[in-house]
């Protein structure tokens, strides 16, 4: 390799980012499931998003929108700060980008899942 040459460009596919935000925020206790980004208007030209997470990378700085269904009987506080740590942990060590803002939208109370669980 020519040190006298700067190194090439190593570009992330918006794909990824979506991955490691969704595998991320799934991984933290509390977490039930994904919810979903609003749709309307707005959504039909938002290309990067996918099933409750929404990603914006403007001159490599990327701001998240996560929309989750939390367990019952979760501090919700808490688990929001874990999923805002998390992702921007995941994304500055596995791909090296700087981390934004990351809103995390608590969309609804899983209810029905504590209930199995004493059911069942």
């Amino acid at each position: 390799m020519d040190p006298t040459r700067p190194p090439g460009k190593t570009t992330i596919d918006p794909g990824v980012l979506l991955s490691i935000a969704r595998l991320t925020t799934l991984s933290v206790d509390g977490v039930s499931r994904m919810g979903e980004v609003p749709g309307g208007f707005k959504r039909i030209f938002r290309r990067n998003s996918e099933q409750g997470i929404a990603i914006d990378v403007a001159e490599s700085v990327v701001d998240v929108e996560v929309h989750v269904v939390l367990e019952a009987e979760t501090d919700m506080r808490a688990v929001g700060r874990e999923i805002q740590t998390e992702i921007a942990r995941a994304i500055s060590e596995m791909v090296g980008m700087q981390v934004g803002h990351i809103a995390v939208h608590i969309d609804d109370i899983d209810f029905f899942m504590e209930r199995a669980a004493r059911e069942g």
